[in-house]
């Protein structure tokens, strides 16, 4: 078996591996599909990317599978990490895909639920969401020891797998009940067999920073990468609109990428040096490598990016200031460190911050009879 060259960086130390996404797009012969091939050739060639991410249905629109492109890049001699989403298929279908990727050769997977349906063949489809990621984990966890399931003559037993899977999770939460509830998933998806996170995507460096050191306290020993998009005007609307969920731009951010586009390049230097600038300030506070995504990214840009980001590196504690875009009102789990611009270890006093929307006597009443008819236990919950 080959080595996962992928895994083998990002579980070093001392390397800072490079993952680049690519979106199949729909259709199977089209034009969109063989320029990620492409693409992904000359990302095999240049020797910079340690994996190429490939979307799976991203939007909730049809696209080629990411598996059979992962199968594709495989033999390219660079390692594919397929996104696997779990909006599309049915348990049996999920685990049915797994067989799949094993067979292939495809071992890195990031684990998400995906983006929710929007269109397809005559219609909007049916979500599915039969498994989250926290049970899809399990199942790989279990795959990878060797999956156990009763036949007519007993257990059976299959061989183990090889996957290495990942699970995502966002810092960039507006309130606290939303933010803390990530945190709690993010345990439960380790605690189910996660080998190493992804931050969704946002440009505030003290969220970068949260994360970090919220892993740390909790005891999170696992490799966390960070995530760059190049973003330009027309995407950052959509965000700012909250038309693309999970991913924050705020007014005064979207108002600077506004400014960008009276640059004589519609602002493409700018977009390339934001990236970079984010690459230091993502590989200064020591995360374990970054994702870098974009729609419409030559490779050529990519390799820049790292170029300029390895050597804007050793001054990323000034750049930090070209990150703060708080959100209005947003929540942080940790107090602000005035001279940094990041986040001091001690915790947010949570008791003093203020609740993001008014809580009503109603709420008090519907809590008391929530308790008493639906906790397990309790009085009127065996009637109920």
């Amino acid at each position: 078996m080959r080595e996962n060259s992928f895994k083998e960086a990002l579980l070093n130390p001392t390397a800072f591996p490079i993952t680049w996404e690519l979106v199949p797009g729909r259709g199977a012969k089209e034009a969109a599909q063989e320029k990620a091939m492409t693409l992904a050739g000359q990302a095999a060639a240049g020797g910079k990317i340690h994996a190429l991410t490939l979307t799976d249905n991203p939007g909730g629109t049809p696209a080629m599978s990411a598996d059979f492109m992962g199968s594709e890049i495989v033999r390219l001699g660079i390692e594919p990490l397929v996104h696997f989403t779990c909006k599309d298929k049915n348990r049996n279908a999920i685990e049915s895909q797994l067989y799949a990727l094993d067979r292939a050769g495809v071992r890195n997977i990031l684990v998400m639920s995906g983006d929710y349906p929007v269109c397809g063949y005559q219609g909007r489809p049916a979500p599915v969401f039969d498994l989250d990621p926290t049970h899809v984990l399990q199942l790989i966890s279990e795959m990878n020891r060797g999956l156990e399931y009763p036949g007519i003559k007993g257990v059976i037993r299959h061989q183990p797998c090889d996957f290495f899977a990942g699970a995502v999770v966002s810092p960039f939460k507006a309130t606290e009940a939303e933010q803390m509830a990530q945190y709690y998933k993010l345990e439960k998806k380790i605690a189910a067999g996660a080998q190493f996170i992804v931050t969704q995507l946002g440009y505030d460096a003290r969220k970068f920073h949260e994360i970090l050191l919220f892993m740390k306290q909790s005891g999170f020993n696992i490799p966390l990468v960070g995530n760059i998009y190049i973003l330009p005007f027309g995407m950052a609307r959509m965000m700012n609109r909250n038309d693309l969920p999970g991913s924050v731009v705020t007014d005064k951010f979207l108002a600077d990428i506004d400014g960008e586009r009276n640059d004589p390049d519609k602002g493409e230097k700018a977009r390339i040096l934001r990236a970079a600038r984010m690459y230091a300030i993502l590989k200064g506070m020591r995360y374990s490598g970054v994702h870098i995504g974009g729609h419409n990214i030559k490779y050529e840009q990519v390799e820049e990016i790292i170029r300029q980001g390895e050597t804007l590196t050793s001054q990323w504690t000034g750049l930090v200031r070209h990150f703060d875009y708080p959100m209005d009102r947003g929540f942080y789990y940790f107090e602000h460190h005035p001279d940094t611009g990041l986040n001091r270890e001690t915790p947010t006093r949570r008791p003093d911050w203020p609740h993001a929307a008014k809580t009503e006597c109603s709420y008090g009443f519907s809590r008391f009879f929530h308790q008493l008819m639906y906790e397990p236990g309790k009085n009127l919950y065996g009637v109920m």
